[in-house]
């Protein structure tokens, strides 16, 4: 159904919720003198607008604000997942020393800008809304990480995010032009209609204007060959911010991603496969793009001393992982990337969480922190890095084995075979350096002058949380796998 403004407001209330959080916090910041309680409210305006979500009416699909948005099944899936690493984020910046010495008003009025603009990105519909939602993901994303005013290295970050940020957003504008141009329309919907009904569509301009949309959507999710910014954005961003990017954000960019490669410019067969437009070849280009995004990341991070950096190429090379379920042309695809992304949302959150926690108390981030960190009072964290690791590799009875599995079978159904490989290959290269960390934990002794470890409960609780959903979704999958088969639901128009 298409919906004009006033009665799309029923079912935007989340993001209303959220944009009214974000003058409130605003406006307290200006009367309270400190905010020592604006994270805290923060947190718990996110939590109430989660509910929100949990509680709307789910259609079949209607179009919001005059087709600008489309509120659908898949929608609400990164709703969720949005919101809840909005609520990680938030509660780790409570906890973070990092965090504590920022301006407490901007932080957390920006972080919940960037929630808004994130969701925006997943329901979009059109290409105008979709671009402006980008672009204040990015902008915001910019600020959070240079929030370290007096730390040279979040300085730096933010600069080479805004650079890299910069060329990308301007390629993938002009190639938005260009579907304009030949679809006379920024409507998805009509778009598809447009290109599927023109029997001499000039195929190589659509897959030029598809390659430079790619580069502003392949930066999102950094992919390569669009990765370059992040590991230095994960390393010199507060830890919290650092998390925020590498699920909330990457999140934002395969729904996006998804929304305009799929429903826009592909159409759905009786068989239940999505067909590509003739002699626009972007499926296997994004094939290459994944293997490459996979085998990248992981020998990357072989090398790697600083644990942020080192999780940075990690979720390149996840990001590779959740990529190979979208080439698949085929909603078994799209349902393997969304399960991926959930389970990636747990793991990688929880590892962060840990490093957050060692950084809190030793103010280091690099392997040699981790030292005997079991034996020096720290083995609560070391267990559960421990876990987190190896859902990350994607070891049986953790979630991130059943979204490697489903990935990878996926795959092997539409007979992807020499991908399922290469994704397997890649799940063996990262055992190695994913276990580095805990070959120190457990197995090596603690420097000289380490001190004992301590932590606040406040992290230990959301870490517990964590650790607990990591191993009861790989225990008990039904709840992921039947929250992705009810997501799996576009509403295009199509039909």
């Amino acid at each position: 159904m298409d919906l004009g403004n006033l009665a799309s407001l029923r079912l935007f209330l989340p993001e209303l919720l959220l944009i009214a959080g974000v003058l409130t916090i605003i406006v307290l910041d200006l009367l309270l003198a400190g905010g020592s309680l604006l994270g805290e409210l923060s947190l718990i305006i996110t939590a109430c607008a989660l509910l929100l979500v949990a509680e709307a009416p789910h259609a079949a699909g209607d179009w919001l604000f005059n087709r600008m948005l489309v509120d659908d099944g898949f929608g609400f899936f990164f709703r969720v997942l949005i919101i809840l690493s909005a609520i990680v984020a938030l509660w780790m910046s409570i906890g973070s020393d990092e965090v504590k010495v920022c301006e407490q008003g901007e932080y957390y009025a920006i972080l919940l800008a960037a929630t808004v603009a994130m969701i925006l990105m997943a329901e979009s519909n059109n290409l105008l809304m979709a671009y402006l939602a980008l672009e204040l993901v990015s902008l915001t994303s910019y600020v959070l990480t240079g929030i370290l005013r007096d730390n040279r290295r979040s300085q730096e970050a933010a600069l080479k995010y805004l650079i890299y940020g910069g060329v990308a957003s301007g390629m993938m504008i002009y190639g938005m032009s260009w579907i304009f141009g030949l679809a006379g329309s920024l409507d998805f919907s009509v778009i598809n209609r447009a290109l599927f009904m023109t029997r001499d569509a000039p195929a190589l301009a659509i897959f030029i204007a598809v390659v430079l949309i790619l580069s502003g959507m392949g930066y999102k999710i950094a992919s390569v060959p669009f990765h370059m910014w992040a590991p230095d954005v994960y390393e010199g961003a507060p830890i919290p911010i650092t998390t925020f990017l590498a699920i909330g954000s990457k999140a934002a960019g395969f729904a996006l991603l998804t929304r305009f490669f799929y429903p826009a410019i592909s159409h759905l067969t009786a068989s239940g496969r999505w067909q590509a437009l003739s002699n626009v070849d972007w499926p296997q280009l994004l094939v290459v793009v994944c293997a490459i995004t996979m085998t990248l990341g992981n020998l990357a991070a072989l090398q790697q001393d600083n644990l942020k950096r080192m999780l940075a190429y990690s979720s390149i090379a996840q990001a590779g992982y959740a990529l190979l379920g979208f080439v698949l042309l085929s909603n078994d695809g799209v349902r393997a990337m969304l399960v991926y992304l959930f389970a990636y949302y747990l793991m990688d959150a929880g590892a962060f969480v840990v490093v957050m926690i060692v950084a809190n108390a030793t103010g280091r981030e690099d392997i040699g922190a981790y030292r005997g960190l079991a034996a020096r009072g720290g083995v609560w964290p070391a267990i559960a890095l421990t876990v987190f690791l190896l859902s990350l590799t994607g070891i049986p009875a953790t979630v991130g084995f059943i979204g490697k599995f489903y990935v990878f079978a996926a795959a092997i159904r539409q007979q992807f075979y020499i991908l399922a490989v290469i994704g397997i290959l890649n799940s063996v290269v990262s055992l190695y350096y994913y276990m580095r960390p805990v070959k120190a934990m457990f197995l090596e002794a603690p420097e000289p002058d380490a001190a004992p470890f301590t932590a606040e409960m406040w992290n230990y609780g959301l870490m517990g949380a964590l650790t607990i959903a990591t191993i009861g979704f790989g225990l008990y999958p039904p709840p992921v796998l039947d929250f992705a088969e009810r997501s799996l639901r576009f509403f295009s128009g199509q039909s």
